[in-house]
């Protein structure tokens, strides 16, 4: 990717940088490894089956090239301020753009040592991307981390984004306003690891996915692809479910997973089955959507599949309902005898 084809990408998100850049290089096209991961000890899963389990593993690293930016000297530090007069200052001024200090301060500590000069930096930086400060309110109320990322380390994030994820330009804002996170997090160690994993089990689209980037491999990822496999899935089933449906790793395996499984099983009698072909069921609400509806069904003595049970609207599933309970089984000798009423 030449550098005129990547700023034609940026030019209507990242703002041009001077010939005097004070920005260091962006990006470095060496060699990345995969750290070793080790396996999570004393976890504890319903047994539901004694399949043997496929060890989830990281992939080699691709080594995509890139090209550099030369980059000049950083400017001089700034002189430590006085101590109670910056406080003041530092409080008025996120105050003015609408943040509150002590619940910055209370959620991010390390606020309180961030100079005046690094706060306005990196709010400056942000606006200079176009975020309005409706945008700006919201993004760094969610994620305080991101005022005490100098613009030093911020654009190589979005650099990574455009360049390796493949996000496009005029998509930053909304990727950003979604998952503000990905502005605290380091490419090297956290981004790229994570997007290359994502991208050797199948999910070729990223950016359709680019929460998942601020998930760790080792912590997240991997335990998630293996409580299924716990739970009886091949390593194959499991990976066509996450690649079908790549949120599912953003769901709790103890306040999502288990619990909705246990219902899935004990109370709606269903097969592990339609788990495989409509993962989607792990994203409706428990007791909102899942319960009140299998309960009616019950009543009404229909069974329909999940995604006609889960997906549909409350008028239409209504209406479906209806349509069950008001016809008649077709006589025995009919072709229609093994047809499922609820099925439709």
């Amino acid at each position: 990717m030449s550098l005129i084809s990547l700023s034609h990408a940026m030019q209507d998100t990242l703002p041009v940088l001077p010939k005097n850049n004070p920005f260091p290089p962006l990006l470095s096209p060496h060699h990345h490894d995969f750290p070793l991961l080790s396996r999570p000890k004393n976890l504890h899963f319903p047994t539901f089956s004694s399949r043997t389990i496929t060890p989830t593993s990281l992939p080699p690293k691709p080594n995509p090239k890139f090209p550099q930016i030369p980059s000049t000297s950083p400017p001089p530090p700034m002189p430590p301020p006085n101590s109670h007069s910056d406080f003041q200052e530092k409080m008025l001024y996120l105050e003015s753009i609408g943040l509150d200090f002590f619940s910055l301060i209370q959620h991010h500590p390390p606020i309180i040592f961030a100079s005046l000069h690094d706060l306005k930096s990196t709010v400056d930086f942000l606006a200079s991307l176009s975020f309005t400060t409706l945008e700006l309110r919201r993004i760094l109320s969610m994620c305080p981390h991101i005022l005490t990322v100098k613009p030093t380390s911020l654009l190589p994030i979005f650099t990574f984004l455009l360049r390796e994820a493949h996000v496009n330009g005029s998509d930053l804002k909304k990727v950003i306003n979604r998952r503000p996170r990905l502005l605290a997090c380091n490419v090297e160690t956290q981004l790229r690891p994570t997007l290359y994993f994502l991208q050797s089990i199948g999910i070729s689209e990223v950016k359709k996915h680019t929460s998942l980037l601020t998930c760790s491999v080792e912590n997240k990822l991997i335990p998630r692809i293996d409580y299924f496999q716990k739970i009886g899935f091949s390593h194959r089933q499991t990976i066509s479910m996450f690649c079908r449906f790549p949120p599912l790793f953003n769901y709790s395996i103890k306040e999502n997973y288990e619990l909705k499984l246990n219902y899935f099983m004990v109370e709606m009698g269903r097969d592990l089955r339609e788990i495989r072909e409509f993962p989607q069921y792990f994203s409706f609400s428990l007791e909102n959507r899942i319960k009140p509806r299998h309960q009616i069904c019950v009543e009404k003595g229909v069974c329909f599949p999940l995604p006609a049970l889960l997906k549909t609207s409350e008028v239409e599933f209504r209406s479906r309902l209806e349509v069950c309970c008001n016809s008649t089984l077709p006589l025995k000798g009919s072709p229609l005898w093994c047809t499922k009423v609820c099925d439709i």
